[in-house]
């Protein structure tokens, strides 16, 4: 593991490199038949969560956005997201392209565990769609059972929409202390 990789909160500074990754990664995704889509859900992402963290994530009880920084910069980010009293969902998980099978994706997604635990929650949701493999294989190797399928026609904040096939995983938790 790396001693120099630090999983912290989000601070206004960070918010160029992480929209940088969050847009590198969903156009590294994309193919030619779905790049428009994907230029139009990276476009109300941005609008609605990532130009807006601190209010989306930050200030909101039991949610948080962490980046991944490596030696001051920043490599990854992920965000939690109550959704009710007892479940948050994993939202915006990515590592940048380059420093990506390092194991920063297991360092980002254990830190959103611990912080679910530590606030009580008793179940951790996450989604991720076809064309996100590692993805896939990393939430189905840290225990993320597989609860359910779709294929999401319609855009939103949660995907692109046009007949994209939709993985919805889930975990239960510990008690905390």
């Amino acid at each position: 593991m790396m001693e120099s990789l630090i999983i912290r909160p989000f601070h206004p500074a960070d918010q160029d490199r992480v929209s940088a990754i969050f847009i590198e990664w969903n156009r590294h995704i994309a193919n030619p038949d779905n790049a428009a889509a994907f230029d139009a859900h990276i476009e109300r992402v941005m609008d609605e969560e990532i130009l807006r963290i601190p209010d989306y994530y930050q200030h909101t009880l039991g949610s948080g956005f962490w980046v991944a920084d490596l030696s001051g910069a920043v490599v990854g980010m992920a965000g939690i997201e109550r959704l009710n009293e007892a479940e948050a969902e994993v939202r915006r998980m990515y590592v940048d392209t380059d420093y990506r099978r390092r194991g920063i994706g297991v360092r980002l997604l254990s830190h959103l565990e611990d912080f679910c635990i530590e606030e009580g929650y008793r179940r951790i949701l996450l989604s991720t769609s076809e064309v996100q493999e590692a993805a896939l294989m990393l939430y189905k190797a840290q225990g993320y059972q597989l609860v359910r399928e779709e294929v999401a026609e319609e855009q939103s904040n949660r995907t692109i929409g046009g007949g994209i096939k939709r993985f919805h995983f889930e975990k239960d938790l510990p008690a905390g202390d």
